[in-house]
């Protein structure tokens, strides 16, 4: 049995900074995550990504972010259970939580912080004739090294920020980079979209838009991918690699069954504190929903601030918090 005082469901970004915010306010905290490392979609799908909207860093790698917030956390010392799912969440008599893990672990706990991200999730996949026949074999879903890439050709498919995002980095690595969408606009940010225009407007990249995928092709390795433009006409480009970028498709898995409002795949919080219909339980980053609602780290790490200052009261109900600033640690907490 291990006891604490937050368990946090998720080790990414905002689990991390969670576990900041509440170690200022003398919050013990144990983190589980399905993933066997710290750091979440950062870590796992894409961490050689750069991220541009971190305050202090004009861009920061993502997998150099999560080892900058390990350092900030250090001085709390939190717990992790990693490769674990959680499976089951009981309230004891006094209102604790008792999580358990599909292993066996058991997290006796105050609050429980739902931090996970888009929870259990997988790529979506194009319905494109030959895809899965090329898994591996360069069709991939995501870039986890780009030295992968250096000196071959490369076509992108996507108008969201990770498709935009990618396509600005593999410029400077690959052979040839094409960014094939479907639409004329793209969905990311305009500061992305502006530097992808420039790049093609300079003949560093291809961009093809108003087009759809149509079938890839090759024998043991990818040679072709083929696609229908806005003229109606079907291309061939001879590639190295397909890169479908169509976002991730959520799975919240157990947590679906704990009672939890839910509205498709997102658990609904309040804004006030982030708590959800359940006393004691909050949602943070991407896994809550609410109106206005932005799927950022800022946001993610602005929503784990205010929640850990409702939590307080279920941790230390005797004291009276009044949190001023953060010079030192801890100190200026009460």
């Amino acid at each position: 049995m291990i006891s604490t005082d937050l368990c946090i469901i998720g080790a990414g970004p905002v689990g991390l900074f969670a576990v900041f915010e509440a170690g200022l306010l003398k919050m013990r905290c144990h983190l589980i995550d399905t993933l066997p490392q710290i750091g979440g979609q950062l870590s796992e799908i894409y961490p050689h990504k750069p991220i541009y909207d971190i305050p202090g860093y004009p861009e920061i790698k993502a997998q150099e972010l999560v080892e900058r917030l390990m350092e900030q956390i250090a001085p709390f010392d939190p717990g992790f259970t990693l490769g674990e799912r959680v499976e089951t969440l009981v309230k004891q008599d006094d209102g604790s939580f008792l999580v358990g893990t599909n292993d066996g672990t058991m997290i006796e706990c105050q609050v429980v912080l739902i931090a996970g991200g888009l929870g259990c999730f997988e790529p979506r996949k194009p319905d494109i004739e030959g895809l899965i026949d090329f898994e591996g074999k360069g069709v991939e879903y995501m870039v986890k090294n780009p030295e992968t890439f250096r000196n071959k050709r490369v076509i992108l498919a996507g108008g969201g920020d990770s498709a935009l995002d990618w396509t600005i980095f593999l410029s400077d690595v690959a052979e040839r980079v094409t960014l094939i969408h479907r639409g004329d606009t793209f969905r990311g940010a305009p500061d992305s979209a502006e530097k992808v225009h420039e790049l093609a407007n300079n003949g560093k990249i291809d961009l093809i838009l108003q087009s759809n995928l149509l079938s890839v092709s090759g024998t043991d390795q990818l040679k072709e991918v083929s696609f229908i433009g806005r003229d109606q006409v079907k291309t061939s480009i001879e590639t190295d690699f397909l890169i479908p970028l169509f976002g991730l498709s959520p799975k919240l898995g157990p947590i679906a069954e704990w009672g939890l409002t839910i509205d498709k795949s997102a658990i609904q919080v309040n804004t006030f504190d982030y708590s959800t219909n359940i006393d004691r339980i909050y949602a943070i980053g991407d896994i809550n929903t609410y109106p206005g609602k932005l799927k950022l780290i800022l946001c993610g790490f602005h929503e784990a601030a205010l929640m850990v200052q409702s939590a307080f009261k279920y941790v230390h109900p005797d004291q009276k918090l009044s949190f001023k600033y953060t010079t030192v640690y801890g100190v200026n907490a009460f």
